[in-house]
């Protein structure tokens, strides 16, 4: 499987079991408090103990102080941070002075502009997506111009990540809410993605 794959989202031991069996690169944690899927510092730690050390631990966060982030860097809760709120280049400096964890900027895609936008930001990765868990897809069409690797997500599912994949060759593949059933995770929606890729 040549692209990487994020589970994001997991907030249970059930969840990190699962993810520990089928082996995505990239395992999320949300410590926004206004997500349903959030969890809290000590949470993610307890489920961070559990999860492989070959897969590595995202906290996505929501505008949160610099030093909040680096507090949960520094207890080994997360090797990657994503910012997923309004933080500008400003604030991604700022968060350097912090840690030096890499950091992964989402962006939500509407227009050429936004795309263009994510092609020029400083952090190591950007997150191209239709939204904050909206569960439907943008238009892939927006991509044309994009030379920086990228990790796509939005309304990505067992159904459509094949041909995502075949069509734009992101880095890396993010999914939520398409690995859930009634926003929680469902391990044979998980598996059914991990293997849609593995499939030759």
């Amino acid at each position: 499987m040549s692209v990487r794959v994020k589970f994001c989202g997991l907030s249970r031991t059930v969840d990190i079991e699962a993810v520990n069996e089928l082996m995505p690169d990239y395992a999320g944690f949300v410590f926004w408090n206004k997500s349903k899927r959030y969890v809290t510092p000590e949470n993610a730690e307890a489920l961070r103990r559990e999860l492989s050390p070959r897969i590595e631990a995202v906290g996505v966060f929501v505008d949160e102080n610099p030093e909040t982030i680096a507090d949960i860097c520094g207890r080994g809760i997360i090797g990657i941070i994503q910012l997923h709120g309004h933080e500008d280049e400003e604030y991604i400096s700022r968060l350097r002075t912090f840690t030096d964890k890499p950091i992964i900027k989402a962006f939500k895609v509407r227009e050429a502009e936004d795309v263009m936008r994510a092609e020029n930001c400083t952090a190591d990765f950007v997150m191209l997506d239709s939204g904050m868990g909206t569960g439907k897809v943008f238009d892939w069409s927006l991509l044309a111009g994009i030379t920086r690797p990228y990790f796509l997500a939005g309304g990505l599912d067992a159904g459509n990540v094949r041909e995502a994949v075949s069509r734009l060759r992101p880095y890396a593949v993010d999914v939520s809410s398409g690995i859930e059933t009634g926003w929680v995770k469902d391990r044979m929606k998980m598996s059914e993605f991990i293997a849609a890729l593995r499939e030759e």
